[in-house]
């Protein structure tokens, strides 16, 4: 029978939480996806690695330079305030928030039920009592 060790959920998610908001993990937040089709075939849906990758390409062609990305091609982004950000070329704070919600939130929620605990009321920032 296998024993796991108990660990506490509450400052492990907390400390994730501190060290994201503190810009030390953003090395671990670039997202990398691949182009499945042209650029030019996403017209209706567009998704935010495809957004990114008309961004890197744009910059490419104002520099004089040859358009980087084909379809095949995998494009590195960052999700800014600003939406998402090719990583060469990142000019906006990152979204720490989003990363929170779309990151952190799921993996937390499918755990913390089964504690008694709840991800909002670890991550809310305390409010002062004076």
């Amino acid at each position: 029978m296998r024993r796991f060790l108990p660990i506490n959920c509450e400052a492990l998610i907390q400390s994730r939480v501190a060290e994201l908001l503190a810009g030390e993990r953003d090395a671990e937040l670039v997202y990398h996806r691949r182009l499945r089709r042209p650029l030019d075939s996403y017209q209706r849906n567009v998704p935010p690695h495809v957004r990114a990758a008309r961004q890197l390409c744009q910059w490419y062609r104002d520099q004089g330079l040859p358009a980087p990305l084909q379809q095949g091609d995998t494009i590195t982004y960052v999700m800014s305030v600003n939406g998402p950000e090719a990583a060469e070329i990142q000019t906006s704070a990152i979204d720490y928030q989003h990363y929170i919600d779309k990151q952190l939130r799921p993996v937390a929620d499918s755990i913390l039920p089964f504690v008694g605990l709840q991800f909002d009321d670890l991550t809310r920032p305390q409010l002062p009592l004076f």
